[in-house]
């Protein structure tokens, strides 16, 4: 997680050192009506809660008992669920009101986030499978034990699936993130989650991770670039940017707030991305007359909005090191034996051995390897190999 730059939680509480918030929890649930006893068990009662449903949408009568876990006889309503369990022989347990036992499935998620958060707070998460029954339930049981609870925003996110297919331990197709990130980039793999809406299921298949490689790679690259001219100019030089210039910027100004207002919508800002990085671009390579006041005002906007997601690393010339190791792990070479590939195709070329030439190219770019003339001489940085980019174009 460090590695991904998420950010670490503020609280994480065990459910063991929460029992007596559980406990007095249940028993508001039961004084106000919504939860019965049954012998060293308790029930809540679906049927004394209306709104249950109003998440998922789903009514009771489309429930099928028995689906999950054995129907308990002793229910009044097959949906009801359990918020404390009487103890099993071998398993822990806690003393309470109703006798020894354990919570329920659902009861230390609402006595929890009460604890911390209070009853009535912004955003709660969880995967798409937890939409039903496990957060149904939890909004039952917090509004039983206090009318005035509330969610803001329910986020719900969709299942990493490999090459199309739901990655799961039972079908053996699951990667673990350290494994991902032996072979790549933890910026790369935060750029590749954050390419599809967080809502969707995302595949996982090597093309993509490579294409987020080469992604990163380029942006990292290009601020690298600007940095570099930024440090050569007078810090208090005061240009005025160009009309051109600032329409980029505020077009991607208005593009990273609509879209990340509007439920997180990652991919549109990374699109976004292109504009204000082509125009970098051309200040710093193409253009004859470079204002370095606009290329100042696009770093900066460009670092801001990377920072926001996360995506700024400690430094631009170490990442781009990182990301050229990694690729070089990838396509199972040492830089000494590119730099020799670079040699003996400077040499065909001087030969006129075009051949040979290309060749030698179309080996390296086979792994992953790029290689870029200009008139300093053949540098090389890493790309998507050659099959996966075949591979890629044949999908669309």
């Amino acid at each position: 997680m460090v590695h991904l730059q998420c950010l670490p939680p503020s609280v994480e509480p065990r459910v063991s050192d929460h029992m007596p918030h559980i406990i007095d929890m249940i028993k508001q649930i039961v004084d106000n009506g919504y939860a019965y006893r049954v012998e060293g068990d308790v029930f809540f009662s679906v049927e004394n809660f209306p709104e249950y449903g109003q998440l998922s949408g789903r009514k009771l009568e489309d429930n099928r008992a028995g689906e999950r876990v054995a129907v308990d006889s002793r229910k009044r309503n097959p949906a009801d669920f359990a918020l404390w369990k009487s103890a099993k022989e071998g398993e822990p347990f806690w003393e309470s009101p109703w006798g020894p036992g354990r919570p329920g499935w659902h009861i230390e998620c609402s006595a929890m986030s009460a604890a911390y958060l209070g009853y009535s707070f912004d955003i709660h998460g969880g995967g798409m499978d937890l939409v039903f029954p496990h957060h149904e339930n939890e909004i039952a049981q917090s509004c039983a034990a206090c009318k005035q609870s509330n969610v803001s925003y329910w986020i719900h996110n969709g299942f990493v699936t490999v090459d199309s297919e739901k990655m799961s331990k039972s079908l053996g197709n699951f990667f673990t993130i350290r494994e991902v990130m032996d072979l790549y980039h933890p910026l790369a793999l935060r750029l590749f989650l954050m390419g599809t809406h967080y809502r969707s299921p995302i595949n996982y298949s090597d093309v993509l991770l490579e294409s987020a490689s080469e992604r990163i790679f380029y942006i990292y690259q290009t601020l690298h670039d600007c940095e570099n001219v930024l440090s050569q100019h007078d810090k208090g030089l005061q240009e005025s940017i160009p009309p051109e210039t600032l329409n980029v910027i505020n077009k991607f100004h208005n593009d990273f707030s609509t879209s990340m207002s509007d439920d997180l919508h990652t991919p549109v800002v990374l699109a976004a991305l292109s504009d204000p990085l082509k125009t970098i671009n051309d200040l710093l390579h193409t253009r004859k007359a470079m204002r370095i006041e606009s290329v100042a005002a696009l770093e900066k906007i460009i670092r801001n909005v990377l920072s926001v997601l996360g995506l700024m690393p400690t430094s631009y010339s170490e990442a781009l090191q990182q990301l050229r190791e990694m690729a070089l792990k990838r396509a199972k070479l040492t830089e000494d034996k590119i730099l020799q590939k670079i040699e003996e195709r400077s040499e065909a070329r001087k030969n006129k051995d075009y051949e040979k030439s290309d060749a030698i190219r179309k080996d390296l770019a086979f792994v992953g390897i790029a290689l870029m003339d200009s008139p300093d001489g053949t540098s090389w940085r890493p790309a998507i190999p050659l099959p996966l980019q075949e591979q890629q174009v044949a999908a669309t």
